[in-house]
């Protein structure tokens, strides 16, 4: 097996507070599945959840090494966790379609927030 991708974001959590407090449903609905929403919004702090959730997204266009380009949208990249709270990401529609073009079977997830910040690694995976 051999690493095909690798991406890396940083994300700051005011910035996702912000939406948050005022109430920027539109925005949030746009980078997030309704289960990333409901998932954030069931903590008492939804920023930091929010914010880890999109540095995924992120790291994971920079590991496709194509941005949020050529039909690839939010919502086809969605951050679940499994029964232990291991992170990983599912993929739908050009995202999935995008990962096999560029030779990739499987994803690694790993994300982490503090103070400010949440931070999150993606690796492709041939």
């Amino acid at each position: 097996m051999a690493i095909v991708g690798h991406g890396v974001d940083l994300a700051r959590i005011p910035r996702f507070r912000r939406f948050v407090d005022e109430g920027k449903t539109a925005v949030l609905e746009r980078l997030f599945t309704q289960a990333e929403r409901e998932y954030a919004q069931s903590h008492k702090d939804p920023a930091a959840h929010f914010a880890v959730r999109f540095a995924a997204k992120e790291a994971f266009v920079k590991a496709l090494g194509t941005g949020l380009r050529f039909g690839l949208s939010w919502q086809q990249i969605e951050v679940v966790r499994d029964d232990l709270g291991r992170p990983s990401l599912e993929l739908s529609g050009r995202a999935l379609e995008m990962m096999a073009e560029k030779g990739a079977m499987r994803s690694h997830l790993s994300y982490s927030h503090d103070g400010d910040y949440g931070v999150a690694s993606v690796i492709l995976e041939d």
